[in-house]
């Protein structure tokens, strides 16, 4: 079993905790003035602070509860017996108790925290000059405040995750509804076809080796049944909603900014005279080529340039990223991982091609090109 890797502080705050410890070399300081039993009993306190300090990241429930309860207490006793200006580091403790999602546990919270800054702080005004108190309550005063706005923040940050997953389940909804849809259209549309097609070709078996007349007439039954399900396949193609690639873009650009990984775009979005089917394929595309700078790449700025010409639409899609992996050759494409097989069995359709490069300095070139005018085929169906 593998050993669970340790780690101070939950990955998804950043540099936000280590930059608080930073304030912990006060007390520190103020620290510098005692000796004996009582300066090694105000250190011990200190690390302890920056325990509870460290376990409020991770704790939740009655846990997070006691840690909370412990800092204050610490706070309490360094300010009292020590400085009363040990009570700055209330601050830490403020930020923690707009934490706190129910109501009636932040003003519980909030009310001890109340006591733990107003009662040492009012001890200690008879034996404090007038300069010193002008300059402590103000800071009182914002830390009394302060949790208020930690919860506002937090709150916001929990409302914006649940919009996200919201929409999250309605962008699947929809995608499932349509599926249903599709399926459903399909089903009544082309199961009669195709069965009916199916027993005119046993019928077909059975007759070829007795009557060769009867046995051509329903061959071409069978070739007039198939270009009607051809048919009633590509209306119902027509009917679903294709994606542009102008709003293919502003999708991929809202995931690129989420991803903090800068987006330039060169030439027309909109691309005038192409077909749904075409812009269709090349959303898809992009979107792959997106979704692959975001997980793989480690780019911090991604460019998306579109050219139309006479004979084709080209698309490039180029990044500041790792570059490409050692198996990867100039203009070719791996088989597995990342997607891009499927990339270019989409192209094929419309016998579009693709190609990977690397960039001047480095990162990715990815480019893309499709004919504007594509030749029918043997078959009969054109692109």
């Amino acid at each position: 079993m593998a050993r669970r890797q340790f780690r101070l502080f939950p990955q998804r705050f950043g540099f936000f905790p280590y930059m608080w410890l930073l304030y912990l070399l006060f007390p520190v300081i103020n620290l510098q003035e005692e000796h004996g039993i009582k300066l090694v009993l105000g250190a011990a306190m200190l690390v302890l602070f920056a325990v509870t300090y460290r376990q409020l990241y991770w704790a939740t429930g009655r846990a997070f509860t006691l840690w909370l309860a412990v800092q204050m207490l610490i706070i309490v006793i360094l300010s009292a017996a020590y400085t009363p200006y040990d009570l700055f580091m209330g601050f830490f403790t403020s930020n923690f108790i707009g934490w706190y999602t129910r109501e009636k546990h932040f003003k519980m919270a909030f009310a001890v925290f109340a006591a733990m800054v107003l009662v040492p702080l009012i001890a200690a005004t008879w034996g404090m000059a007038v300069g010193d108190l002008l300059f402590l309550y103000p800071f009182m005063i914002i830390m009394l405040v302060f949790p208020f706005g930690i919860r506002s923040l937090y709150r916001k940050r929990m409302l914006e995750k649940e919009l996200d997953q919201a929409n999250e389940v309605i962008k699947e909804l929809v995608k499932r509804e349509e599926r249903m849809r599709i399926a459903r259209d399909l089903h009544d549309t082309l199961g009669h076809t195709l069965s009916l097609i199916t027993l005119k070709s046993q019928l077909v078996e059975k007759l070829a080796a007795k009557d060769a007349e009867r046995t051509q007439a329903e061959a071409r039954e069978i070739q007039r049944i198939s270009r009607a399900a051809l048919r009633q396949v590509r209306e119902l193609v027509s009917e679903m909603r294709a994606v542009s690639v102008a709003e293919e873009l502003a999708e991929v650009g809202e995931m690129l900014r989420t991803a903090d990984i800068a987006m330039e775009i060169e030439g027309d979005a909109q691309l005038e005279g192409v077909s749904d089917l075409t812009q269709n394929i090349l959303s898809l595309c992009i979107k792959e080529a997106v979704t692959n700078i975001v997980k793989h790449s480690g780019a911090d700025w991604c460019r998306i340039a579109l050219a139309m010409t006479e004979g084709e639409v080209q698309i490039s899609i180029e990044d500041n990223g790792v570059g490409l992996h050692p198996q990867e050759q100039e203009g070719h494409v791996r088989d597995e991982g990342n997607g891009m097989k499927g990339m270019a069995e989409r192209l094929s359709l419309i016998d579009g091609s693709l190609k990977l490069s690397s960039g001047e300095k480095r990162g990715t070139v990815l480019t893309v090109a499709i004919p504007r005018v594509v030749k029918e085929r043997k078959d009969g169906v054109t692109a």
